[in-house]
């Protein structure tokens, strides 16, 4: 399958289609949005939301998730705002979303079906990995999103300036439900 998007890649660039999605690395748009990266909002969320290349910084990982507030999501927040212009945050869960509920003993179990070594995974937890909180879904989409929120809210590296809002897109129709605090 590699191969053959590497083939379609061959032919994009050799007749120019990339150049209708040519901007800048500052979001038009001045919001950064960080979302799951369930196949299904690949074309369904910016349509949605009506946004196209160049308009938003897209930040997509495993449920959409801030596990905490020194994680990688947080990290690009803070480049997108100090280094891009980002004014605006939004969180968007989703319905149905798979990591729901997802647990770390079944993703461990599931490593050592693959050949991880039970001696690997408790290596992993020696050099101070929280597997349990890293590999663990959430209860509700709406708690996730919410709590995702208000790290960021909390956070003491993010002006008091910037919008943080949370939401819930319905991946069936589009539509986006505002999560209370």
């Amino acid at each position: 399958m590699i191969e053959q998007m590497l083939e379609y890649n061959k032919k994009f660039v050799e007749n120019k289609e990339y150049e209708k999605y040519a901007t800048t690395k500052y979001p038009d748009k001045k919001i950064a949005i960080v979302t799951c990266m369930d196949t299904r909002l690949v074309e369904l969320l910016p349509a949605a939301l009506g946004i196209k290349n160049g308009d938003v910084k897209l930040i997509k990982n495993a449920g959409g998730m801030i596990l905490d507030a020194f994680d990688t999501t947080v990290r690009s927040i803070i480049v997108s705002i100090y280094e891009l212009g980002v004014k605006e945050v939004m969180i968007i869960g989703h319905t149905d979303c798979g990591v729901s509920h997802v647990s770390s003993e079944k993703i461990e179990s599931l490593m050592i079906e693959r050949g991880i070594s039970q001696e690997t995974i408790d290596m992993v937890r020696f050099c101070e990995v929280n597997l349990d909180k890293w590999l663990s879904g959430f209860n509700t989409v709406e708690e996730s999103v919410r709590k995702s929120v208000q790290i960021l809210n909390a956070h003491p590296l993010i002006p008091d300036d910037v919008t943080i809002r949370g939401y819930i897109i319905d991946t069936d129709t589009g539509k986006l439900d505002l999560v209370r605090e």
